[in-house]
């Protein structure tokens, strides 16, 4: 068995590597796949006390496999969670999260600057099921103060924002959250906890799409929820009888992505920022959104509870959605796709794909305007990058 009793002690590069590994027999170094549906036991009454939950063990891949539980015990540990529940995707991963903790007539305060299909999940399927999402202003807590009442149980935001990096005061909403007696769940998947730990900040949630940085390469689709242990009973009872569960070969995908974590974003983070700072000066662009420039309204919050800005960067450039259409278009090199969280560049344009099924109002209280290009700058060479971009940049600084 291998020995992570001193987990405790390691640093995050080391936990990324090391943490939730539990070795079978064969003393296996690499973590290995379980590809099963179930489990066998040496007698009726072992499989009775499985079963029944009085003895630890595997019962069923739905809920219960060793790859996934490797997943989940180094994601926890990386984010400093008492415990991981893992999801067949990010938005499972909300969804599960919703059923375990709300009922009828609970409120849900939440950021407007969020991805779309969490907004059609809070308002189309939650809404009808008698739980009202109020949308706030991501980085006015003082709106965030007006908008929770005594049925708010969850606040709900991602941080930073897609695709304007706009930051949320994590410490300021989770004193909130306490002070109304709701939890504070935060959408961690642009930073990951290579640069973000929420839960070291207050927050009681952490949320996860895998699927874009802990996996890294786009391989593979997955969720993942973390926080305190009785919290993610919740969500792990429904996990086990809805079924939203994590495959054993995506979870041992992310487990080997976590492993270089910490190399990759630091990696990111840099590319972005030598990426920000040549669209702010393009004649093209008309602004550049990226907490790492300094002209962000929120630069300094961003420092103060992040170790690095992250890959995603919005920028606005002249002709509203056909300068961006002509720009996206020119590109040779940059992937054109609405996922993000790659080695490869992506690039996409939010108002007609990521967050296209918002209404033209929630586009504009959200900041999505015609005008807008995203890109998540991927580990290509920086200067392959900018010539890819600036083919179309410059065409359309021409005209």
């Amino acid at each position: 068995m291998h020995d992570d009793s001193q987990q405790d002690e390691w640093s995050l590069e080391t936990l990324a590597i090391r943490a939730g590994h539990q070795r079978t027999f064969e003393q296996e170094h690499s973590e290995p796949i379980f590809p099963t549906s179930s489990f066998v036991y040496e007698s009726a009454a072992e499989a009775a006390r499985k079963f029944g939950g009085q003895e630890a063990g595997n019962v069923y891949s739905r809920f219960t496999n060793p790859t996934v539980h490797t997943f989940e015990r180094r994601l926890a540990a990386l984010e400093g969670g008492e415990r991981c529940v893992a999801t067949s995707s990010g938005m499972s991963a909300i969804l599960s999260t919703a059923l375990a903790l709300l009922s009828v007539g609970d409120e849900i305060v939440a950021s407007r600057s969020l991805f779309g299909s969490t907004v059609s999940l809070l308002d189309k399927y939650l809404g009808k099921f008698g739980i009202t999402t109020r949308y706030v202003e991501l980085s006015n807590i003082a709106a965030w103060e007006e908008a929770v009442s005594p049925a708010t149980k969850l606040l709900f935001a991602e941080t930073p924002s897609n695709p304007l990096s706009e930051v949320a005061d994590i410490p300021a909403l989770a004193a909130l959250a306490k002070r109304c007696g709701a939890l504070l769940a935060i959408d961690n998947c642009f930073l990951t906890p290579a640069l973000q730990q929420p839960i070291a900040l207050g927050a009681d949630l952490v949320i996860h799409s895998a699927t874009k940085y802990l996996d890294g390469q786009g391989r593979a689709v997955g969720g993942a929820v973390v926080g305190k242990h009785d919290i993610l009973e919740e969500v792990f009872g429904v996990v086990r009888t809805c079924g939203p569960c994590l495959s054993p070969f995506n979870a041992w995908i992310f487990t080997k992505g976590l492993e270089t974590l910490s190399l990759r974003m630091n990696a990111h983070c840099e590319n972005a920022m030598t990426l920000a700072r040549w669209l702010d000066q393009h004649p093209a662009v008309n602004k550049v959104y990226y907490s790492g420039l300094e002209a962000h309204p929120q630069h300094a919050l961003a420092k103060r509870q992040q170790r690095g800005f992250g890959a995603v960067l919005g920028f606005e450039v002249k002709g509203g959605q056909a300068g961006a259409w002509q720009v996206i278009d020119a590109t040779r090199m940059l992937s054109i796709t609405g996922n993000l969280g790659d080695v490869k560049t992506t690039i996409t344009h939010p108002a007609t794909t990521t967050h296209g099924r918002l209404s033209e109002d929630q586009k504009a209280a959200a900041g999505i305007t015609p005008g807008l290009v995203r890109v998540a700058v991927g580990l290509e060479s920086q200067v392959d990058i900018q010539r890819d971009l600036a083919r179309g940049l410059d065409a359309l600084e021409a005209q």
